[in-house]
């Protein structure tokens, strides 16, 4: 599947820079068992490019953005990337999704020199100083992975925590973080069941860890096996505090849930997104609306909004010639943008101004409440 959106035209100076357009190139799942994740971060990055493009585009440029479905899988994830950067000749990679998908592609991506921009995921790996061309907005798992032991630990004086986890590559990067912030507090997971990638074959992790009777569940999947697991778990009579990464897709999550999410807990890397006192989300806001009027607010998309923001005000800083290198020596040089008011840091700026861990509880009726405390 390829989603084409806006112009696209030949590329005259450096690669996907034409005299009117910069094409932008995502590959992500945009359909199957993860979708939601894929088709939110497109949704973003088009409603910041057209709230830019609505303005004039950025030295006169209007930005573009070519969508290639990977699926959420490795191997097809390789293809689409190399396809984005041969055939379609994208300026820059951006909203890519996942952890195992981005350890296959960041590779190529470095070997040519092309931007990686806001991927959708906290992979620490992506972080590592050689990675030079990877463009982190979020936290990492290890953050997040912090922010709920610290929450069950000392909010909810809880100290029998299990795990259960995706059986790849992103999975065990949430496990190391929760391994490390439990030793810190000197604890132990007491019981981890893993699923494999877009299945929701969850009953033996269940198994296990009923068994184990933990107080709380920390969750590092998807939405679609996260959900068929709390679920299975209430008519089990199973009823810890369950906690998910960000990554899950808040939205997605609760949607699937319906009844069954009420009192679930999902960490989360951006702003609400229906918090408009910050003019960052009522801009965003009017973005989306703009865009296609259907369009709820949602914390994936916001995600896909800032790093197309983020991307529009590198390249007005980067001057009316364009180049990949320029880019990023832009984003890494400056370290801080101003975002409609909200600074996002990046490079050695993000060390000293970590990105910020927030906490969301799903309501009854499937809406999310902000919460400093559990």
């Amino acid at each position: 599947m390829v989603l084409v959106a806006l112009a696209c035209p030949q590329a005259r100076a450096e690669t996907g820079v034409s005299a009117d357009s910069i094409v932008f190139g995502q590959a992500a799942a945009l359909e199957g068992p993860s979708s939601a994740l894929g088709q939110g971060m497109r949704q973003g990055i088009l409603a910041a490019f057209a709230e830019v493009n609505a303005r004039g585009g950025i030295h006169g440029r209007k930005l573009s953005l070519v969508s290639r479905d990977d699926g959420y899988d490795p191997d097809r994830s390789v293809v689409q990337t190399t396809r984005l950067i041969d055939e379609d000749r994208v300026f820059a990679l951006i909203g890519g999704v996942g952890t195992p998908t981005a350890i296959a592609t960041v590779p190529i991506s470095s070997a040519r020199g092309v931007p990686f921009i806001g991927p959708f995921t906290g992979a620490e790996f992506l972080r590592a100083p050689e990675h030079r061309n990877v463009v982190n907005i979020r936290a990492s798992y290890g953050a997040e992975a912090e922010a709920w032991v610290r929450h069950l630990t000392e909010d909810l004086h809880f100290k029998n925590i299990a795990i259960f986890y995706q059986d790849d590559s992103f999975g065990r990067d949430g496990l190391a973080g929760v391994k490390r912030a439990l030793e810190k507090r000197g604890l132990e997971l007491s019981a981890e069941g893993t699923f494999e990638r877009n299945t929701r074959a969850v009953g033996a992790a269940l198994r296990m860890l009923k068994r184990a009777e933990p107080e709380a569940v920390v969750m590092v999947g998807t939405y679609g096996p996260c959900a068929e697991f709390i679920k299975l778990s209430h008519k089990a009579g199973f009823r810890p505090t369950f906690v998910n990464v960000s990554f899950v897709g808040a939205n997605a999550l609760a949607k699937e849930l319906g009844a069954s999410g009420e009192g679930v807990v999902v960490s989360q890397v951006v702003p609400f997104p229906w918090d408009t006192s910050l003019k960052l989300v009522a801009d965003y806001q009017a973005a989306q609306r703009a865009l296609d009027p259907a369009l709820p607010p949602g914390f994936v998309s916001l995600e896909g909004y800032l790093s197309g923001r983020l991307a529009a005000a590198a390249l007005e800083l980067a001057g009316p010639n364009p180049t990949r290198a320029g880019l990023l020596r832009v984003i890494h040089e400056v370290g801080r943008f101003d975002l409609s008011g909200s600074i996002i840091t990046f490079g050695t700026q993000m060390q000293q101004a970590p990105p910020k861990v927030f906490l969301t509880v799903i309501q009854k009726d499937g809406s999310f409440k902000a919460v400093d405390r559990l």
